[in-house]
């Protein structure tokens, strides 16, 4: 059954989506999920239970050509990790996958994705300097899963990668957002996508979330405070806890665009976050990058007299650079309250003085929150 979304709810959202709504629109982007879900009662660690996951993003698809991919990195907050940052903020490309998983599992899907990139690009290593530096991100599951368990592998990772695809993409507790949560209600992966014309061409401006972050009062859906409206089941808040969630966020175009504009598009991811009302909490890793597509000029041989003297790329006019910005952040906001929509109820794990092994990731009831938008003059749509 497919699970609904936000725009299913009526909820008003500014510009027009691709096909499929989701960071796949961009022609040859595939996005790859596995999920783990094992065990019940109380944490054991290394033995469960266990809500985790891998989300893979291949800009590329699964090319056996690898070719930079030019990207711009920006931290809201920085409490978390985004492996390959320093080449990017340094050199404004990064080659291979995008992963997103738990934060104890950075170093094994790392592990995992570069061997991937080794396999999948063996015929360019050869005879060459190998060099793989793959981007892997998380955020922090431990109060739905036995996160020190340590329970992802390496096949794991690598399932997620050998199985991505195009189209539509799964929402909610799929992917490395299967234990996550958001505000306070049980979160997860997310994403969507907006069009964009310049001249006589359409292009897009995509976004996928792993949504982990929030305090419930602060929640707002367009404008509408349902956080205050919706007091109860916030664990977090109920034990006057501080925001101690993070989110990832991945933008992607095939508008060409230069390394610095990119970077431009990554601050930009950040109000889109802001529009669902988080200030970025000190607890919270809220770290964003942005890719484009574009600009393809091939695999970068460490053979001195295979590469090319210049490197002929194009560029937005910064002139026109604002549609970008504005379908950035339209994107990012929907990711993130599709990822709300999309999630289902998951029981946490004994965490003391906030779970007592009964306490829950309650999913945000659909009917409610279209009473919460009616009563603010917002249903079915209405601007």
């Amino acid at each position: 059954m497919t699970k609904p979304r936000a725009r299913d709810l009526g909820i008003p959202f500014d510009g027009t989506p691709g096909p499929n709504n989701a960071l796949t629109d961009i022609p040859g982007v595939e996005v790859g999920l596995t999920t783990i879900i094992q065990g019940d009662g109380p944490v054991e660690p290394g033995k469960g239970p266990v809500r985790t996951g891998v989300t893979a993003i291949l800009p590329r698809g699964k090319t056996k050509s690898p070719s930079p991919v030019w990207a711009g990195h920006f931290n809201l907050n920085g409490n978390g990790e985004m492996t390959g940052t320093h080449w990017i903020n340094e050199a404004g490309y990064f080659i291979g996958p995008i992963c997103i998983t738990n934060t104890h599992s950075v170093g094994m899907v790392h592990h995992a994705a570069t061997r991937w990139m080794i396999d999948t690009y063996d015929s360019h290593f050869v005879g060459d300097h190998g060099w793989a530096l793959p981007v892997v991100a998380e955020t922090y599951d431990g109060l739905a899963n036995d996160i020190c368990g340590q329970h992802i592998t390496a096949d794991h990772a690598l399932a997620a990668m050998n199985g991505a695809s195009g189209g539509r993409v799964a929402e909610g507790n799929v992917g490395g957002g299967t234990g996550m949560m958001t505000y306070e209600f049980k979160g997860g992966t997310g994403t969507a996508s907006r069009r964009v014309g310049f001249g006589d061409k359409t292009y897009t401006v995509g976004a996928l979330v792993q949504s982990n972050f929030g305090s419930r009062p602060n929640l707002m859906v367009r404008g509408v405070p349902v956080g205050r409206e919706w007091p109860e089941d916030a664990p977090l808040s109920r034990g006057h806890m501080h925001e101690t969630g993070s989110i990832i966020v991945i933008i992607g175009t095939d508008i060409p665009l230069l390394p610095n504009q990119l970077k431009r598009i990554a601050k930009r991811g950040a109000i889109g976050i802001g529009r669902t009302g988080s200030p970025g909490g000190h607890y919270s890793g809220d770290i964003i990058l942005a890719f484009s597509t574009a600009n393809d000029i091939g695999w970068p041989r460490m053979i001195q007299d295979e590469h090319p003297l210049f490197n002929t790329m194009s560029a937005l006019g910064d002139h026109y650079i604002e549609q970008v910005y504005n379908a950035a952040v339209d994107a990012v906001e929907e990711a993130i309250l599709n990822a709300l929509v999309a999630a289902e109820t998951m029981s946490m794990v004994k965490f003391p003085g906030v779970a007592d092994g009964t306490a829950k990731w309650t999913a945000i009831d659909h009917e409610r929150l279209k009473r919460i938008m009616a009563k603010y003059g917002r249903p079915n749509g209405a601007p």
